[in-house]
């Protein structure tokens, strides 16, 4: 490995909601710098203007903070190495153009994207290169005296990077290793353009990432064909020693079918693909994870499965974990299915293991859309008394424990539970439990129980279905004692007291 500091970066482009897919990209580049010791800086890709969004980037660093992925620098943390957005560091990027031109490493070229039209249209498969650049309308073609008056005359123009045929290109890939492409498959690619006097892509990651001192760059699969043109213009620079390594991560795949993973795809089956909610500036709202009821860490642990694994049987692991055992090299080189049920399993598992107080809220807030104003140490009562039942998130309570806050406005005879646990003589057996509970002065779970377990054993009676019929209406909830002592003696025998009025 690299003997210098590890350093990695996660840069999006504010162009809207962050994809899942580059959250898992984020977490990744998190894992490998906290288990190296090293760094994770956050930059700003926003070259492209016209596909700038207003709220994108806040957008993009508070999903980072619900999600628990800490950066070391970069845009709103400050660092050594600013400015990072890449729009604020023109001046910079136009000293690295004038050293490719200079060096006669790149040319200026002031083609029509109309003439570029023709020209694809003449020759099938067109591609701006050696073969054809002669053809074309640059400073190569022109001369210098030519290149000059068409800059003053103030001709729009691009640069671009002159790409020698015959030469191996090898990338050195952590996950995929010696990739190997001949540079005659390569463009002249375009590296800044004069109508916004603003790098591509291409030229402004190689400086940023040179400048920033970036060891190690993880990024998913789609930028694979790029790579061998960065490693060129690494080498054009004379960078090569300080080259960083690559990793290009599998792509997130559809559910179902072939194919990269997409928001049609979450909106047909009914699941989000980005963190955090998003609201479009035509009206449209899309679902996000921290909005449906995803814990940040079921979402961790979830992603970090998805194209890696510990090379174990061990699925829940915490953030920490993760860390300690994170290798790039176990990385899948193929695409990984995304399995939107596997995560609801992981949601559910991390709402079993989460403390009913950090539940609690979440609760709280369906609780008050419904209506209900209760003690938030009542709320964390309930929350742990039935998180236990089959729920893949804290929503799906209210329709299974309703009753903790409300009594049973009804008891439908029709009901299977109901019509099967009240038969002639219940009300009779009901009322002789109401007076042995109504004596009782020890009214917690093991009063109870001590009481009513003795009295069913001595009587031959089984109070329990009806009993939960007086108190629920439904065949629904937790232990009785257990919801007695919730409801305290008087809303019990309250409910009792009704019951056995309205049932015949």
């Amino acid at each position: 490995m690299d003997e210098r500091k590890v350093r990695v970066r996660f840069a999006p482009s504010p162009t809207g909601p962050l994809h899942i897919g580059g959250v898992r990209t984020a977490l990744y580049n998190y894992l490998f710098a906290r288990q190296h010791g090293g760094e994770l800086v956050f930059r700003i890709e926003d070259t492209d203007s016209t596909r700038f969004v207003p709220g994108a980037e806040e957008y993009i660093l508070e999903s980072f903070r619900w999600l628990g992925i800490q950066f070391d620098e970069g845009v709103s943390f400050g660092g050594n190495h600013g400015p990072y957005r890449q729009s604020e560091r023109r001046d910079i990027y136009k000293q690295y153009v004038r050293q490719l031109l200079d060096e006669g490493k790149a040319y200026i070229a002031f083609d029509t994207p109309e003439e570029l039209n023709r020209k694809r249209e003449e020759i099938q498969n067109f591609q701006y290169d050696a073969h054809t650049r002669g053809t074309m309308r640059n400073s190569l073609t022109l001369g210098e005296d030519e290149t000059r008056r068409l800059i003053d005359a103030g001709e729009q123009y691009v640069v671009r990077f002159k790409i020698e045929p015959g030469e191996e290109v090898h990338v050195d890939d952590i996950i995929r290793g010696d990739v190997k492409v001949m540079s005659d498959i390569l463009d002249d690619k375009v590296l800044y353009k004069s109508a916004d006097e603003l790098p591509t892509y291409h030229l402004a990651n190689i400086v940023d990432d040179h400048l920033m001192e970036i060891t190690h760059v993880i990024r998913g699969e789609e930028w694979l064909p790029s790579a061998p043109l960065h490693v060129l213009l690494y080498r054009a620079f004379g960078w090569a020693d300080t080259m960083p390594q690559f990793a290009h991560l599998p792509l997130l795949l559809k559910p179902d079918g072939k194919g990269k993973l997409s928001k049609r795809d979450g909106d047909r089956l009914g699941f989000p693909v980005f963190p955090l909610e998003w609201h479009g500036a035509d009206g449209t709202v899309s679902s996000g994870y921290r909005e449906s009821g995803y814990l940040p860490e079921a979402v961790i642990n979830f992603l970090a499965l998805l194209g890696w694994n510990p090379g174990t049987d061990q699925e829940i692991l915490s953030m920490d974990e993760l860390i300690a055992q994170f290798d790039l090299a176990k990385c899948s080189k193929s695409g990984a299915k995304f399995d939107y049920i596997k995560g609801q399993w992981f949601n559910r598992e991390y709402i079993l293991m989460t403390d009913n107080k950090v539940l609690a809220p979440q609760f709280d807030a369906i609780l008050r859309a419904n209506g209900i104003e209760a003690p938030i140490e009542r709320v964390e009562a309930v929350v742990g008394m039935m998180k236990m039942k089959k729920i893949n998130f804290i929503k799906e309570l209210w329709p299974l424990c309703d009753f903790f806050f409300t009594a049973p406005a009804e008891y439908p005879l029709d009901d299977k539970f109901v019509r099967k646990n009240w038969k002639e003589g219940t009300a009779a057996e009901m009322k002789e439990l109401a007076a042995l509970l109504e004596g009782l002065d020890d009214f917690s779970v093991e009063g109870q129980r001590a009481a009513i377990d003795q009295w069913a054993e001595t009587t031959g009676r089984k109070p329990w279905n009806a009993w939960r019929v007086c108190l629920v209406g439904a065949g629904k909830g937790p232990d009785m004692y257990e919801l007695a002592a919730f409801l305290g003696k008087e809303e019990t025998l309250r409910r009792m007291k009704a019951a056995i009025a309205a049932l015949p």
